[in-house]
């Protein structure tokens, strides 16, 4: 198995996994109350509001005068990066659900910082068997088809300069780049990446570029289900709800993010 592929743990623990979860939506969001939390977690307000406590206890989070609650000094990010997801994140929402709605499977949307991509929302199907909520996780760009439909966007000299070293401790392992670059050259030549199994065993995703007003690729809209429903005729099925859905995305965008 990969170094970089993600189960699920068998025992998880519920508790760490809302508090991970907030932490991220402070991060990308902005500010939240108690009910909003909540309501995001489904959990009980008192549950939300110890969990927020907890955060703010440890300088995850911070308390405004209004008492909805910050990212706090662990998770502050550069207001220009925070203006930027938030805005694409907006704008997604409401194309997200309905891609949901169109598709029956889990839709989601991530933004590369470097080598790494991050999924900024999530929209669940209803289907006993689906894909989960990948909000918050991180993933190395090239094994996800959100990350390689990013990357296919760069020139090349910016590709190789990405990949050029790996970190001395081995923590990292980087792709070869000649087998990067065919793979990318094909996700150009048909606008989509599709991912097999290579983040997680039992997934399929199919992903596209989001674009902002002025033309750069920002963002990545994809649609995860697991293996079994794979085939060729349901990727062309996909395909063009994902084309419609980055173009929705896109206008949300241009027309200042849209509002949840």
């Amino acid at each position: 198995m990969p170094r970089s592929m993600k189960n699920p743990p068998a025992y998880g623990v519920a508790s760490v996994d809302h508090a991970l979860r907030l932490a991220v939506i402070l991060q990308v969001e902005g500010p939240l109350t108690v009910a909003e939390a909540a309501r995001r977690l489904g959990v009980a307000r008192s549950s939300a509001h110890r969990l927020l406590s907890t955060l703010v206890y440890r300088d995850f989070a911070a308390q405004n005068a209004d008492r909805s609650y910050r990212a706090g000094p662990v998770l502050e990010i550069a207001d220009t990066a925070h203006s930027t997801v938030s805005a694409v994140r907006a704008a997604a929402l409401a194309p997200l659900r309905a891609l949901v709605d169109t598709l029956g499977e889990t839709a989601n949307l991530s933004v590369r910082t470097g080598r790494t991509v991050r999924f900024i929302a999530s929209v669940e199907c209803a289907r006993a068997l689906r894909v989960g909520n990948r909000e918050g996780m991180v993933f190395p760009a090239h094994q996800v088809s959100g990350g390689l439909v990013m990357l296919a966007a760069l020139p090349d000299d910016t590709l190789s300069a990405l990949y050029a070293t790996a970190p001395a401790d081995g923590s990292e392992e980087l792709p070869d780049l000649t087998e990067l670059r065919a793979t990318l050259g094909a996700v150009r030549r048909r606008g989509i990446a599709v991912n097999l199994g290579r983040s997680e065993r039992g997934l399929v995703a199919v992903g596209r570029g989001v674009s902002d007003p002025a033309g750069a690729t920002v963002a990545a809209v994809s649609v995860s289900l697991p293996s079994v429903r794979y085939s060729a005729a349901r990727v062309r099925e996909i395909m063009p709800a994902l084309a419609a859905t980055a173009e929705r995305i896109s206008a949300g965008m241009a027309a200042g993010g849209g509002r949840r």
